[in-house]
């Protein structure tokens, strides 16, 4: 089971009782949560807020391409996934992305989370453009677009 959504930054927030709900199950003895948030010092610069964009059917592919790949490498039969990811402009310490997994046994749900979000960084067209306290900003390096 897989939930996957680009959140618009401009009409609504990442709400971690979306994933709570959507992941509510007998069936997992474990639910953990990953919630990325913009930080205030990369590479020693300040940063401000960053600006999110992405090819929006592309992403979810790409999350959806993960979910499917999850299963025969990870051989976990039994989960429910939920990602959310921003597009547009987020403050230092807003969520930019939320993971949740249930799985049945909690090796299950951190190897499932690890695994997720370290192809979704590896793979996924997400591109940030970091703004910085003296009023610069740059994207930078992403993952490119495979066509």
């Amino acid at each position: 089971m897989l939930h996957a959504k680009i959140i618009d930054s401009s009409k609504e927030k990442i709400d971690i009782l979306k994933a709570e709900k959507f992941l509510s199950s007998s069936n997992f003895g474990a639910i953990i949560y990953f919630v990325g948030t913009v930080r205030g010092i990369n590479e020693n610069k300040k940063v401000i807020g960053i600006t999110y964009d992405s090819r929006d059917t592309m992403v979810i592919k790409s999350f959806e391409e993960i979910y499917k790949e999850s299963e025969s490498k990870l051989k976990i039969k039994d989960k429910a996934v939920f990602i959310e990811h921003i597009k547009g402009y987020l403050d230092v310490k807003e969520k930019s992305i939320i993971i949740g997994v249930g799985c049945r046994h909690r090796d299950e749900a951190y190897n499932l989370s690890r695994f997720i979000i370290e192809e979704i960084k590896k793979r996924t067209p997400v591109w940030k453009k970091e703004h910085y306290s003296n009023e610069e900003s740059e994207w930078l390096k992403g993952v490119s677009i495979q066509l």
